[in-house]
């Protein structure tokens, strides 16, 4: 079996290289394929592979500013040529599910999530980009027109779905009209619970980009003088927030993965206010043994316990800096509940083994149904699921 995994672009080491990771484990042998590849060397080992086939797209001038390039992305990946490969696995969260494939040919696409900034955000996008109003954002609009119905028409291409979370099954039914298996992304999880001792200090660590709402945060602990908050990450908005920040707030900038999680064993808590489809980060805080407070809205819902006998977190209802504040406070009051053994539990749901494991059973099942449709009159290639969407 010839194998060929297309992945949308690599210049950075995010939570989908990580997911390219895992499968590049369950098939070590396939050729990767994607727009561009700007990653040394050395990140592309530490994903599992030497050399990629880009597209034409590599030798564009400026390619690292790849926004300017969306219009342009389609075409490119209709151009990848796999005629040699039997099992085509597409890690998607742009453009790589719209490859085109023959009808012996097996296309299997992992999404991450359908193009936020082209449905269902693409008004938090253009008020972030600063393209809501004027004459270009009738231009951008226009283009974001074009990638729905592109997006949609591709989506009969894939023959089988694998959704990052059942907040991203729902959002492939409603988009696509197409049922999912869910297989949470890998994350790496320590095999036995962390034994640090808990410091007084809450932490958050993201890229500090406006969805990621770190804004928030940093002005919850305004409200908060007594307790102390620890910032990771860079990002455009730094500036802005250290402006906005009390006394009691610290910002680190970059750290190296080792420091992060020696920060994450000594947090009381790991505070997240993003929106997000998962969130890796969330789990990664939870395997420290680490409890979240967390924007109860997206895949945090799916990764944190809140309530129970073993809760390993509790939720806000809305992205405001008085919601964080207030949820902080009552973190404070029942911060005894929040035992580093049912963190460390919580998070091993979701860790490498068993995504490679969960990946590679779902696959397999997949090419045996489509191999025995091949001489069927009934072709049946997704094998039976619990609705995910529902």
């Amino acid at each position: 079996m010839r194998v060929a995994v297309v992945h949308d672009w690599l210049y950075v080491l995010g939570g989908a290289e990580r997911v390219l990771k895992g499968i590049l484990r369950c098939y070590p042998g396939a050729d990767v394929f994607c727009l561009f590849d700007l990653l040394p060397a050395s990140d592309r080992r530490k994903i599992g592979y030497e050399t990629s086939r880009a597209s034409f797209l590599q030798k564009m001038p400026g390619i690292r500013h790849h926004q300017l390039y969306l219009p342009l992305m389609p075409l490119a990946i209709e151009q990848t040529d796999l005629r040699d490969y039997d099992l085509i696995i597409s890690s998607s969260y742009a453009v790589a599910k719209g490859i085109i494939t023959g009808p012996d040919q097996l296309h299997v696409s992992y999404v991450h999530s359908p193009m936020r900034y082209a449905w269902d955000l693409q008004q938090t996008y253009l008020e972030e980009a600063r393209l809501d109003k004027g004459i270009r954002t009738l231009f951008v609009r226009l283009l974001l027109h074009w990638m729905r119905i592109w997006d949609t028409r591709t989506a009969n291409g894939v023959d089988a779905y694998i959704a990052n979370s059942r907040f991203v099954a729902r959002r492939i039914h409603k988009l696509y009209g197409r049922d999912s298996e869910v297989i949470y992304p890998p994350v790496t999880v320590p095999t036995i619970v962390p034994t640090t001792k808990k410091e007084k200090y809450f932490l958050t660590a993201s890229r500090l980009v406006p969805y990621k709402n770190t804004r928030i945060i940093v002005e919850a602990f305004r409200a908060l003088p007594d307790e102390k908050l620890l910032v990771v990450g860079n990002g455009p908005e730094l500036a802005s927030l250290k402006e906005r920040a009390g006394p009691n707030v610290q910002f680190l900038g970059f750290v190296e993965d080792s420091e992060l999680q020696t920060l994450m064993r000594g947090a009381r808590a790991f505070i997240f206010a993003a929106h997000e489809d998962f969130g890796i980060v969330v789990v990664e805080a939870q395997g420290q043994g680490t409890p979240v407070i967390a924007l109860g809205k997206g895949g945090a819902r799916e990764t944190v316990v809140a309530g129970g006998a073993a809760p390993t977190g509790l939720f806000f209802d809305e992205p405001n800096s008085s919601e964080v504040a207030h949820a902080v406070s009552r973190f404070i009051r029942s911060e005894a509940a929040f035992l580093p053994v049912n963190c460390h539990r919580n998070a091993l749901r979701f860790s490498e083994e068993r995504f490679d494991h969960t990946f590679k059973k779902y696959v397999d099942e997949c090419w045996e149904r489509f191999q025995a449709s091949l001489v069927s009159p009934v072709p049946n290639i997704v094998p039976p699921m619990v609705i995910a969407y529902k």
